[in-house]
Parts: structure tokens; C-alpha cells; sequence
């Protein structure tokens, strides 16, 4: 199912950025039991599951900058669940960066497997990624020129504490947390390897979001939390966006599929969900660039 593609991620997001004046991403993550009431009453769940996507896409295909389904709504539904997957992928303009959302992570010659079932098979522009077992493992991913891999560095969940918080030894002279170091080795893996390489931080830590932007001062960073994980979204902002006003991709899943008004008239309030989150974004952007006076 793999797509011809025209230049690197990175290109083609900007590009999409730039076309549809936003930073904004919308999850694709269907969940059945909150589907509208007519496709809750289907007896072909895969099938309902694309109609929805597709009318959440068809209804915001101006708005965004990049879509992202994340593979275990999917999976959920066992083969069925892949073809929708297969068939959203499809269904979506070739102009508009798609990212899987799978966090990827094992030894190369696993991770070979689903480099090639996410950018052959499926034909998806990016992938996320797990940075634990280390560059090599990445390396299927990384050697992908025309792809993006984006890489877990500070996720959203309370418990990514447990872990990422944890101050250690940076070459023994001084000490980062284990995000900051993941986002400080994957700004020195883009000299080495062709992809577009990209963080994912949480809304949820703008202030550890503003260190990573720090190190890694022209990354794209993919922006999970904002909606219904409550995080700071003008925070965040003004802590991640580049000196250009761009480099963030700024996603929100429930927060905007699922927000309803009239039930017959559901898809109104995603685009219309989907409008305010852009014209948020795009008022701190303005007020954060603003040309500096004659």
C-alpha cells in the first residue's frame, strides 16, 4: 500500500503547515462505544469506524497540520481493525503528513518489520517511536529519508515520572533528566541519519517542555495532552514554538472527535472543536512573533 512521496516529512509537514495556516493535529481514535448513535448501532464495527474517520477528516482537512491514528484502536478490533486502519490511511489527502502512532521499540531486525509495515504496507509518512534499546535498534527508522521518526522524550501520563524524571550522569560531568538526555541524543543523531527526526513532549510539562526546546532548538516536536489530558496548551506553546513560530504538532484526540452538540449534527462541533483549538494556537503564535517595530 505504500505511497510515492515528494521530499522529506519534515518538507511535507511544513508545507502542510504552511498551506493550512496551522499546528494542529487530530488523533484518530475511535473508540465504538463512543461513536454517534447510528454508527453505534452497526453491524459492520470496521466499517463504522471508517465512515467516522472519514468524516472527521472531510470535515477538517482545512484545519490541520497532520493527522494521527494510534495503533491500538485498531488492534483492538484484530484484522478488521487493521483494514480500517488500512482503508482511514486511504482516505486521507496525500498532501496531509500522517503520523502512526505506535511507539515502536525492539531489536533492528524486529524494528525492520515495522519500518516496512508502516511505511510500505500502510503507506504513514511517520512513526513514533521507543527510544529504550538504543540508536541500532532504531536504525531501520532512522535510515528512512523520505520518513519521520519521532521519538518518546517526555510523554504526558503522570507516570512517565517513574522513569524520565530520573537525574542521571551525562558523561559524568554533569547531570539531565532521562528525557532531556533522549532529546539531546536525538538532536545529535539528525547528523547522522536521513530521516526527520522528531520528540514527543507533553503538554502536560511545559516546563520541561521548554528545557528539550532548548537543546533541540529546530526539532519538530509532537505535542500529546492538550484536550482531555488537561494540559497547558498557551504554556506549552510559548514554551516549544521556534523562533519561527513553528516546530510543534500540536495534537488533540478526544478533545475534538468526540466533542459533540446537536447529535444529528455531531460532525458541526468537530470542525467547529477543531476551528477554536486552531485560532488558539495561531493567537499565541501571533503574539509570540510579532515583527519588532520600525
Amino acid at each position: 500500500m505504500g505511497s510515492s512521496l515528494i521530499g522529506t516529512f519534515g518538507e511535507r509537514l511544513a508545507e502542510a503547515v504552511r498551506r493550512n495556516d496551522s499546528l494542529l493535529c487530530i488523533g484518530l481514535d475511535p473508540d465504538p462505544v463512543r461513536l454517534p448513535a447510528e454508527m453505534q448501532d452497526s453491524t459492520d464495527l470496521p466499517g463504522a469506524i471508517v465512515a467516522f474517520n472519514a468524516a472527521v477528516v472531510d470535515a477538517t482537512a482545512d484545519l490541520v497540520c497532520a493527522y494521527k491514528p494510534n495503533l491500538a484502536f485498531y488492534l483492538a478490533h484484530g484484522a478488521a481493525g487493521i483494514a480500517a486502519l488500512e482503508a482511514t490511511r486511504r482516505r486521507i489527502p496525500e498532501e496531509i503528513p500522517v503520523i502512526l502512532d505506535a511507539k515502536f521499540g525492539d531489536v533492528a531486525s524486529t524494528c525492520e518489520g515495522y519500518a516496512t509495515a508502516a511505511f510500505d504496507t500502510w503507506g504513514f509518512d511517520a512513526v513514533t517511536v521507543n527510544p529504550y534499546l538504543g540508536e541500532d535498534a532504531l536504525a531501520p527508522f532512522l535510515r528512512r529519508g523520505d520518513r519521520g521518526t519521532i521519538v518518546l522524550s517526555k510523554t504526558s501520563n503522570p507516570g512517565s515520572a517513574d522513569f524520565q524524571d530520573l537525574d542521571i550522569a551525562n558523561g559524568g560531568a554533569s547531570h539531565r533528566t532521562l528525557a532531556l538526555t533522549v532529546a539531546e541524543r536525538v538532536q545529535a543523531w539528525t547528523a547522522r541519519w536521513p530521516a526527520t527526526l522528531g520528540l514527543v513532549v507533553g503538554a502536560t510539562y511545559p516546563g520541561e517542555l521548554a528545557e528539550v526546546r532548548g537543546s533541540c532548538p529546530d526539532l519538530p516536536i509532537l505535542l500529546p495532552g492538550v484536550g482531555a489530558q488537561g494540559g497547558d496548551l498557551e504554556g506549552s506553546l510559548r514554551a516549544g514554538l521556534t523562533a519561527t513560530g513553528q516546530g510543534l504538532i500540536v495534537n488533540a484526540s478526544r478533545g475534538v472527535i468526540y466533542a459533540r452538540g446537536d447529535e444529528a449534527r455531531w460532525i458541526d462541533a468537530v470542525r467547529a472543536e477543531a476551528s477554536r483549538l486552531r485560532e488558539a494556537i495561531d493567537a499565541v503564535r501571533d503574539a509570540e512573533h510579532q515583527p519588532a517595530p520600525a
